[in-house]
């Protein structure tokens, strides 16, 4: 019985912690509003080479629009990670690639940008790890970099 009734203590301790913490973002009103939207929102796309996250935006969006064709299993805005899960082009069925992109400054600089792709092949039903040409890590650097330089265009001369 005794039990029972510290459970229930502390599901409703817990209960009102969530409750009163929930309510902290009311205390920031509208402009803490105005400050996210003047950043572009959490995942950048502001004016500012830093808006917001931990990493350079520009780099930040355009490694996602270069790998959008690539399932997403993680990202971090704030670490500058974004990890893909396995995508298999449909034309080769029996191997796939997945990338993992480390963003390191908060400046737009080609040394902040690094990219690591992993690819597999299905040899008799099972998966087994096989060579990436290091031209192709360049050639998808290059692109984000390329995509990273038109989006800081575009956001100046709007």
């Amino acid at each position: 019985m005794w039990q029972a009734g510290r459970m229930l203590l502390k599901g409703a301790l817990c209960a009102a912690a969530a409750l009163a913490l929930s309510a902290c973002s009311m205390f920031g009103g509208d402009d803490a509003d105005a400050r996210d939207s003047d950043r572009g929102g959490v995942f950048g796309g502001g004016g500012n080479e830093q808006t917001g996250i931990g990493v350079n935006s520009y780099l930040w969006r355009a490694s996602l629009d270069t790998l959008n064709f690539m399932p997403l299993a993680s990202a971090d805005p704030f670490g500058g990670v974004i990890i893909t899960d396995w995508y298999s082009d449909p034309t080769t069925p029996n191997e796939r690639f997945k990338a993992t992109v480390y963003i390191l400054d908060a400046r737009l600089r080609a040394d902040a940008l690094n990219v690591s792709i992993f690819r597999q092949q299905q040899v008799n039903g099972q998966w087994s790890d096989a060579s990436v040409d290091p031209e192709t890590e360049i050639q998808i650097e290059n692109a984000i970099l390329t995509r990273a330089r038109q989006l800081r265009l575009s956001t100046v001369r709007n």
